[in-house]
């Protein structure tokens, strides 16, 4: 028995390494991601994925559309925010 809990004791604990290291954060980070894009609001200066910056025109429940600096209007997948620039 005292064996078994010699082996079992180290994998418990690597794991438990790795879920506060690893997992949680992430999953933190996800979920501000989440709300982020959920608060949306027209007017907002946001980054997408790819480095575009620009004025969030219009919304709706899964796309935006943003107005860029030379006023052309581009249409994203909500999920394609990265950031909100709060300057």
């Amino acid at each position: 028995m005292q064996e078994i809990l010699g082996v079992i004791w180290p994998l418990l604990l690597m794991f438990a390494i790795f879920y506060f290291l690893l997992i949680r954060p992430q999953q933190k980070r996800q979920k501000q991601v989440r709300e982020m894009q959920t608060n949306l609001q027209k007017g907002d200066k946001i980054v997408t994925i790819g480095g575009l910056h620009g004025i969030v025109d219009a919304l709706d429940e899964d796309k935006i559309v943003l107005k860029t600096g030379d006023g052309s209007r581009l249409t994203f997948d909500r999920q394609a925010i990265r950031d909100v620039n709060k300057d």
